[in-house]
C-alpha cells in the first residue's frame, strides 16, 4: 500500500469519477450548481449507488488545492503500489517508464495520462526529491493514475541497477543522445525508458546506468523538449514499434 498522500486528495471530474470505478474514494464534495450538469449527476449517482458520502456545498475551491477543482473534491485511500518486480513480472515483454526527479505535478499528471493512451501501465517513481503526487498531479491525468502500476523505489538508479538484474534494457533519454529514439530497437524488447528532471535532464548516475542514451531529433532552432512532450514521444514511439493499434 502507499503511504498516505498517494491519491489521497482528488480534485476534477475525471479524476475522481476514475477513483469511484476504482472503488478507492470514501468521500465526496461537489457544488450543488454543478448538479445541472449530466456528468456530475451521474459521478453523484454512482457514488451514492456504491455508498459513498456526497456533500453537497455552495463552493468547494475553499476545499481544493488547485485553481479548477471543477466543482467537485473527493477524499479516497491512498493508491496501491507494487514493486518493481512484480510490474516486470505482470507483463510477457515489458515497458516500464521511469521518472527521474521530475518537480512539477503537472507534468507528471501529463506523462502517466500519455503513457496510460500508449498502453504503458508500469510508473516508477523515486520516494525522494519528487513531484507530489497529490491533488494536482491526478487531476493532470485525468483519471490515468488509477489504470497505472505506480512503483516507489529508493531512487531511480536503484532501480535501474534492479532492472538489468531481471533482463531489462534500460534507456535514458537525452538531447545529447548517440542514437534516435526513432526505430529504437531496443523498444520493441523488455525496456525501461527513463526520463530526466525539468530542465537538467538526467542525474549522472541515471545516465550512467543506462545502456543507452536516446535523443529526440528536433529540425526547429530549440534546444530540447520538455519533460512531458518528450516522455509522450517515447511511449508512443515505443507503442508503434510493438505494433500496438
Amino acid at each position: 500500500m502507499a503511504p498516505a498522500g498517494i491519491g489521497v486528495e482528488l480534485e476534477g471530474l475525471h479524476a475522481v469519477a476514475e477513483a469511484v470505478a476504482a472503488g478507492r474514494v470514501e468521500r465526496i464534495v461537489v457544488e450543488e450548481r454543478r448538479l445541472d450538469r449530466a456528468p456530475h449527476r451521474r459521478l453523484v449517482a454512482e457514488a451514492e449507488a456504491r455508498g459513498i458520502p456526497v456533500e453537497v456545498v455552495d463552493d468547494v475551491r475553499p476545499l481544493a488545492r488547485t485553481g479548477a477543482p471543477q466543482g467537485v473534491v473527493a477524499r479516497a485511500r491512498p493508491l496501491p503500489t507494487t514493486t518493481l518486480e512484480e510490474a516486470v513480472a505482470a507483463e510477457t515483454t515489458p515497458a516500464v517508464l521511469l521518472l527521474d526527479h521530475l518537480e512539477d505535478p503537472r507534468n507528471v499528471g501529463a506523462i502517466v495520462r500519455s503513457a496510460v493512451a500508449a498502453g504503458v501501465r508500469s510508473i516508477v517513481v523515486a520516494r525522494r526529491r519528487r513531484a507530489p503526487l497529490g491533488a494536482t498531479a491526478f487531476k493532470a491525468a485525468v483519471g490515468a493514475f488509477e489504470h497505472v502500476r505506480l512503483v516507489e523505489v529508493p531512487s531511480i538508479a536503484d532501480a535501474l541497477r534492479r532492472l538489468d538484474r531481471l533482463g531489462v534494457w534500460r534507456v535514458g533519454l537525452d538531447a545529447a543522445g548517440d542514437r534516435s529514439l526513432f526505430g529504437l530497437d531496443l523498444l520493441a524488447e523488455p525496456v525501461g525508458v527513463v526520463v530526466g528532471a525539468e530542465g537538467v535532464g538526467l542525474s549522472r548516475l541515471v545516465r550512467d546506468r543506462v545502456d543507452v542514451l536516446a535523443r529526440i531529433p528536433l529540425a526547429g532552432p530549440v534546444e530540447s523538449l520538455n519533460a512531458s512532450a518528450a516522455a509522450t514521444l517515447a511511449v508512443f514511439e515505443l507503442a508503434r514499434l510493438r505494433g500496438v493499434s
